[in-house]
């Protein structure tokens, strides 16, 4: 099975954790909230999966490229 790794994209603090380790995600699914600038922003899953891993926790400083989360294909 292929991993994907589940990245931020910019530095901010985790608000909200959508996915649950075992649930079967599809390609553009909100994974992970994060809070950014006063904004919220989604982390959507790259592909469809199984969320094998969350790495983070909600109240998380995350920073840029940080693996919040894992999918197994």
């Amino acid at each position: 099975m292929a991993e994907i790794a589940v990245r931020s994209e910019v530095v901010g603090i985790v608000a909200r954790i959508a996915a649950t380790e075992g649930a079967r995600v599809a390609e553009g699914d909100e994974m992970v909230i994060l809070e950014a600038m006063k904004m919220e922003l989604p982390v959507l899953a790259p592909a469809a999966g199984t969320v094998t891993a969350i790495l983070v926790a909600e109240g998380d400083q995350v920073g840029e490229g940080q693996v919040l989360a894992r999918l197994a294909r």
